[in-house]
């Protein structure tokens, strides 16, 4: 179990990155955009969206390293795309060079969103999954809590601070991968695209599996039941339409519009820039606090009652900012019920949702499954994220936040009335059961 931890919170640093790399770009939006004097439109399709839309197609491509490659290759790749986008974005002179960069980042974010889920839920034992996975939600939120500290340190120490808030990401990038090349290949994923059932064993037994032959077999067992490997054929329609409509309410929250545009958004409240920047860096210790809960609780109350609980949390929330805003109350009441979402994200989707994805798929079609997912995912937040620039022009804040709020309320019937309990089961038990 020591060994299945150790790799499980190596590989995870992929979502530190993922992280960092999200969050990071909040202190570099305003300058950046008055760097280049792009319009609202161009600096959301460009500047604030580039990296989501890099996201998108890796998390819907990148089913396919992870399957023809294996799952250890491909967090290499992510590595590399990770340390060659941060040094890139920093050194930039134009805004299209600097999208081009963010992009080649947000390929490793998406990728990452399939291959970290699928390779801890792979050799992680059932009872310990739902931890070990929100291990990688956990590194996704230090990722964003660092960027957003990061940033505050930096704004201000030059005339291209920005630049170094970029940068350092290279740092943990480069360690990232120093230590990924030593990890172990997927047992699951030998057995059914290498046909290494003994290599599977050997790792098992190395990570301290003691049921090694027995879950050789199981996964053998499964592969015969699942023959078809093609998604779409029919028989994967219920974990197909659950992971769409969880990856798509996640987003329709409004989560990664706080998150990329949260100074943005306590400016419009009536915060100066200094203090809109250090509630900003607070959204970052709440997240990281809740996460921790959700992680603790995951496998003790289970997905679906976290899920309750995020979904209370955020109509609650959401219904309460969009009235400050309508009602000119702003301020330090946008700022608690701001910090209130994203603890209500923290315990509910965001510890959620890789851990489901993962569990809900077979193993003939898990990378598939997860491209699927967490391609809807990103779709829906390169979306908000492109448009919301012009849609803040356009519509008032308090307009924003009861649209999230409404969708919050259609997320609270789809965990009553569709989303299935998957903790303390195997991944062959839950294939047979979906």
């Amino acid at each position: 179990m020591n060994k299945i931890a150790f790799w499980s919170i190596t590989v995870a640093v992929a979502g530190f990155l993922f992280g960092f790399d999200t969050a990071v770009i909040s202190g570099a939006d305003k300058p950046i955009q008055t760097l280049w004097q792009t319009s609202p439109l161009m600096h959301g399709m460009f500047v604030m969206s580039s990296a989501l839309w890099g996201t998108v197609i890796g998390a819907l491509a990148g089913n396919y390293p992870c399957d023809k490659f294996g799952r250890k290759p491909t967090l290499v790749l992510i590595g590399i795309l990770y340390l060659v986008s941060a040094i890139g974005s920093a050194i930039a002179q134009d805004p299209y060079t600097f999208a081009i960069l963010r992009f080649i980042g947000g390929l490793g974010v998406g990728i990452s969103s399939i291959v970290v889920p699928a390779y801890i839920s792979e050799i992680a034992p059932a009872k310990h999954r739902g931890r070990l996975v929100a291990i990688y939600q956990f590194q996704i939120v230090f990722g964003i809590l660092i960027a957003f500290l990061s940033n505050y340190l930096i704004a201000g120490t030059s005339s291209f601070d920005w630049r170094l808030m970029l940068g350092v990401e290279a740092v943990p990038a480069f360690i990232y991968l120093l230590f990924i090349l030593k990890a172990p290949e997927s047992p699951r994923w030998l057995v059914l695209h290498g046909n290494k059932a003994e290599k599977a064993k050997e790792i098992l037994l190395d990570l301290g599996e003691k049921d090694a032959e027995a879950i050789v077999a199981a996964v053998q067992a499964e592969a015969g039941q699942h023959k078809t490997d093609k998604l779409f054929s029919g028989t994967f329609n219920f974990p197909i339409t659950l992971a769409f409509l969880l990856a798509a309410f996640n987003q329709l929250s409004g989560i990664n519009f706080i998150i990329y545009y949260a100074p943005r958004v306590f400016e419009l409240a009536g915060l100066d820039a200094s203090s809109s920047l250090l509630s900003s860096a607070g959204i970052g210790v709440i997240n990281l606090v809740f996460t921790m809960i959700g992680i603790y609780l995951i496998d003790k109350a289970g997905r679906k009652t976290l899920m309750y609980l995020g979904s209370l949390g955020y109509i609650v929330s959401l219904a309460v900012v969009a009235w400050a805003f309508n009602t000119d109350q702003g301020g330090m009441v946008v700022v608690f019920f701001v910090f209130m979402f994203i603890a209500s994200h923290a315990i509910g989707q965001g510890a959620v949702i890789w851990v489901f994805i993962a569990e809900i798929f077979p193993n003939s079609v898990r990378s598939k499954g997860q491209s699927l997912g967490s391609g809807t995912h990103w779709v829906f937040a390169a979306l908000i994220t492109l448009f919301m620039p012009f849609f803040l022009q356009q519509y008032t804040p308090g307009a924003v936040f009861t649209f999230f709020a409404f969708m919050m309320f259609l997320q609270l019937l789809f965990v009553i009335f569709l989303m299935p309990e998957t903790k303390g089961k195997t991944l062959e038990q839950l294939a047979t059961k979906y």
